[in-house]
């Protein structure tokens, strides 16, 4: 069985090569294209004004590397300034960019859903009133973690970092949906933002996705991919491992007992 991720480039192809090297066959058919906002120039006041934030909430990795690109020379990530991180993927990016765990809040490895809930559970015990807050994410996005806080009398900023674009398919690209189409048996498709579901559907409107498997890391995703006409989506949290495990018992013979 063949997996088809879904994601933005970058992160779609690590994905294959994690994916590859527990034994998947995978392949990268990202759905949805991410590029630098115009303007770079509020990202770099947001970094200036750093020391002042009680929290920045990090809405995805992308959220991450776009922002960190825009850091001034010189100019350290303050030790008082938490970083919010909505699941294991954006947490890896912040590790990466050299924040240490002490100054992550994230869901645990094993929490049910990595979404901006999942991460606020962690803080609602916390007196917001008064404190300083920046959510880094694309141009649009949900709202719900800044109402949430906003109604805990927290001061709430937002900051774009990167714009989500449509899929630009070539040959190859193409080719690979319609072989998904005629050998749905054979694919698995791998759907991490409902707006990858909905591209998806734009680029082929009469298509029959009922014979075709999913596998969703959200349940909202989920919800979009069975309206899309998905026949099977499993939810599954964001992890190769688990996507991988996945695969091996579809794959896995089925046991039939001997006649007696």
């Amino acid at each position: 069985m063949r997996d088809i991720v879904t994601r933005p480039p970058a992160p779609a192809a690590a994905w294959v090569v994690q994916l590859q090297a527990l034994g998947v066959e995978a392949v990268a058919l990202p759905l949805i294209g991410i590029a630098p906002v115009d303007d770079p120039a509020p990202l770099q006041a947001a970094w200036r004004q750093l020391a002042g934030t009680d929290l920045v909430m990090f809405v995805s990795a992308n959220a991450v590397a776009h922002f960190f690109a825009q850091r001034p020379a010189a100019l350290p990530w303050p030790a008082g300034t938490r970083a919010g991180s909505t699941g294991p993927g954006t947490s890896a990016a912040l590790r990466e960019a050299g924040l240490a765990a002490a100054q992550i809040v994230e869901p645990a490895a094993d929490a049910a859903t990595f979404d901006s809930e999942a991460l606020w559970a962690l803080l609602a015990h916390e007196d917001w009133a008064g404190r300083q807050v920046l959510v880094v994410r694309g141009e649009n996005g949900r709202g719900w973690f800044a109402e949430t806080l906003r109604s805990r009398a927290a001061q709430v900023e937002f900051v774009a970092a990167y714009r989500r674009l449509p899929p630009q398919l070539d040959g190859a690209g193409q080719a690979l949906i319609a072989t998904a189409l005629a050998a749905p048996a054979a694919h698995l498709w791998l759907f991490s933002s409902s707006e990858a579901v909905a591209h998806l559907r734009r680029l082929v409107p009469a298509a029959d996705w009922s014979g075709a498997r999913a596998v969703a890391s959200h349940p909202r995703i989920a919800h979009s991919a069975r309206e899309a006409g998905f026949g099977r989506v499993d939810e599954l949290p964001p992890s190769p491992a688990a996507v991988a495990l996945l695969v091996r018992s579809l794959q896995s013979p089925s046991i039939q007992s001997a006649p007696l």
